[in-house]
């Protein structure tokens, strides 16, 4: 419906072909059997009053001439007095479609500045270029072969061909040649876009500091570091292990006001958690969720594990609660992060809870999820629940490498499951994808050499040197620790010897499981234990000759002592004191085992060794060696005596704890402990109630004191 207006119009349209398509209506509703027609009026009312008239003549008669179409006449018009289109215009044509992928989140991070992407066009030259880009991949890395290729370029190197063929190169080393031959052409600006490229090609080679070059040198020319310029330069900088760089480039980018992407997020947050840095993870992960970034599973990962090397529990829950609120769905890299993380935060119940709810999900564990699942179990001691899980294993035939038949062979070790690990051993052997190796052979030295089965021990020893596989320091430690509980002095030599000649550097664990042999042997036995001492480490022969001497001082002990502490590592520490001490008592130098003890305190190598409160006093020897824990008994009677002499107060209930002793194999500490206190006639009692405990109350110790004063005075 055309509008109203109020001005006459006078239209002339002279020379319309003869040629309209009888199909195509005329503008007015005629067709083309009525083109003889030369004269028509066109009435147009703006009210009932007014009246004005248009006369269009058409002269179909006179000669074309170069005047504007109808459509072309009546263009002005339309836009003048024609109302708008109706809302729901008919579709003449059928839009683009626009296809989707459906499996793909849309982008959670908007408005990123980075270079926009041409409109893809046909170049004819593609196919030559590519074909040149081959042969640049293919030629020599020296300079001189480059250059030769790069004479026979098939087309002038304009913009997009130079981009085209330096996307195409794969080595580093040469996309850097075609850089800097582009740049010595001049031929056109370089823009963000081909320094992205190079500097992407550099950090596959992780070439973090010519990448850094790169970017000043953009710095220095005015071209623009986008989004990807600073996301390549902070990724490459975590894959050099440049963790402060990432940091610093990180810090640059966000002074600049670009909003960094997910890959820029997730790897900002894998630097901070790589440099312990708690509060700067949390940090930047509220940021992030402020500017609208939504944590895909990468991120989620590096908080668990940020959390689980912390062990804090909370966190991890924080991140299974932020996961749940976001609909994020973990994957298995998450799950296994997850887990690794509850077992460091001691939580075995809830891993197992968390491995249930990845099997309902339909996902399936990998061969890192089963290890960090079994290494969970082993930790905890939960044979049962290891077991269980093995079978299931089987059962549904999930993946099982040999890094996974390891850790079931280590778990077995701890828990002394003799039986269980020779048939994971023979399991192994059978397999076609699991190769036994010197881990494998190791973990069943361990459990032999807990057992003392020194039979089975040294037949792995000897198919271990017929197979080529090489003995590693733990391995020759499980064999010495074998031999000295089977009294097979000659054969531990035999060990020790052969394992020395193959090159087996004997380390501080292996000196305290001779020292621990030692402690148990007297005679010709002691001394040859003592020969291979020497070799691996001298000093402390030289102390074990000075802890005999009589005439030496404590003072000297003391110096002594302190120097072979020094150099030796802190976890060896303790394990050589307690053996010391042993030796001591063994070989009737009670009143030194003392003065070790003494000093092992004063060290810092027995802490938590006494714990009070207002109701309890506790001697915890669960740490100790049988000989150590003797020792600090002694001595904790003598102080009780003391206090008790003194009329100080004492608590209601004294106590001793030995420790359970879960391992199979375990010597029996408490069973030691209870025949030393039965010798010392101690009021110290074994608990019914707690495995390891040994209870007195304070008017019993107060009855033995003064017995044993009254007997001492009769005596006397």
């Amino acid at each position: 419906m055309a509008a109203k207006f109020s001005t006459a119009l006078d239209i002339h349209c002279n020379n319309i072909p003869y040629t309209l398509d009888s199909k195509v209506p005329l503008p007015h509703g005629g067709s083309s059997s009525r083109l003889s027609v030369k004269r028509f009026t066109v009435f147009c009312n703006n009210s009932k009053s007014q009246k004005p008239n248009l006369n269009l003549d058409l002269d179909l008669d006179s000669p074309r001439k170069a005047t504007p179409s109808l459509s072309e006449q009546l263009k002005p018009l339309s836009n003048t007095i024609l109302d708008d289109p109706p809302s729901q215009a008919r579709i003449l044509s059928k839009p683009k479609s626009t296809w989707v992928n459906p499996t793909r989140p849309k982008p959670s991070v908007l408005s990123l500045q980075r270079q926009k992407k041409s409109a893809y066009s046909y170049n004819p030259k593609v196919r030559d270029l590519k074909n040149f880009a081959r042969r640049l991949n293919e030629c020599h890395f020296s300079n001189e072969a480059f250059v030769a290729v790069l004479d026979d370029i098939p087309h002038e190197p304009a913009r997009d061909n130079a981009l085209l063929v330096l996307n195409s190169i794969r080595p580093w080393q040469k996309s850097v040649l075609f850089f800097n031959w582009i740049k010595t052409k001049n031929l056109f600006p370089l823009e963000t876009i081909f320094y992205n490229v190079v500097m992407k090609s550099l950090r596959f080679g992780r070439q973090f500091q010519q990448i850094e070059e790169l970017a000043f040198e953009m710095i220095d020319g005015g071209v623009e570091l986008d989004n990807i310029t600073y996301s390549t330069i902070i990724t490459c900088a975590k894959r050099c292990n440049l963790f402060d760089k990432a940091v610093e480039w990180f810090e640059r980018m966000y002074k600049t006001g670009l909003m960094p992407d997910e890959v820029t997020y997730s790897a900002v947050l894998d630097v901070y958690a790589q440099l312990g840095k708690v509060e700067e993870v949390m940090s930047l992960y509220e940021r992030g969720r402020a500017s609208g970034w939504t944590p895909d599973p990468v991120a989620f990962a590096v908080l668990a594990k940020v959390f689980g090397a912390a062990g804090d529990y909370d966190g991890i829950r924080f991140v299974l609660q932020e996961m749940k609120s976001l609909e994020v769905k973990p994957n298995v890299v998450v799950y296994n992060t997850l887990l690794e993380a509850m077992g460091k935060a001691g939580k075995p119940g809830l891993a197992r809870s968390l491995f249930e709810e990845m099997m309902e999900s339909g996902l399936s564990p990998d061969a890192k999820t089963l290890t960090a699942l079994i290494k969970i179990y082993g930790k905890a001691r939960w044979a049962r629940d290891a077991l269980e899980l093995w079978e299931r294993m089987k059962t549904n035939g999930w993946p099982m490498d040999f890094i996974l038949y390891n850790t079931l062979l280590s778990m077995c070790a701890d828990l002394g499951l003799e039986e269980e690990a020779e048939t994971l051993f023979d399991d192994m052997r059978k397999s076609e994808h699991c190769r036994l190796d010197s881990w494998s052979y190791t973990a069943m030295l361990d459990i032999y050499g807990s057992v003392g089965n020194a039979e089975k021990a040294m037949a792995l020893f000897e198919e271990m040197s017929e197979v080529g596989i090489e003995l590693s320091v733990m391995g020759c430690t499980c064999l010495v620790q074998c031999f000295g509980r089977a009294k097979r002095i000659d054969d531990l030599v035999k060990v020790f010897e052969s394992s020395v000649q193959r090159g087996v550097k004997p380390d501080d664990r292996l000196c305290g499981c001779l020292l621990s042999v030692v402690a148990n042997c007297k005679g010709d036995d002691a001394d040859k234990v003592l020969a291979c001492l020497q070799q691996a480490n001298p000093k402390l022969v030289t102390f074990i000759k000075l802890l005999e001497d009589e005439s030496a001082s404590y003072d000297i002990v003391k110096e002594e002592f302190r120097s072979i502490l020094t150099n030796t590592s802190d976890d060896a520490r303790r394990p050589f004191c307690n053996c010391l001490i042993d030796i001591c008592r063994n070989r009737n130098r009670a009143e030194r085992a003392h003065e070790l003890l003494y000093l092992g305190t004063v060290y810092g190598l027995y802490p938590g060794l006494h714990t009070k409160t207002p109701e309890e006093w506790r001697l915890n020897v669960r740490a100790l060696s049988v000989g150590a824990a003797q020792t600090a008994f002694e001595e904790w009677m003598r102080t009780l005596v003391k206090i008790v002499q003194s009329e100080e107060t004492l608590p209601e209930v004294l106590s001793a704890n030995t420790g359970a002793g879960t391992h199979k194999f375990s010597q029996g500490l408490a069973n030691a402990f209870a025949s030393h206190v039965e010798k010392l006639a101690a009021p110290f009692k074994q608990s019914e109630e707690k495995a390891g405990f040994f209870i007195a109350s304070r008017e019993d110790v107060v009855s033995w004191v003064q017995s044993q004063a009254a007997a001492a005075t009769a005596t006397a």
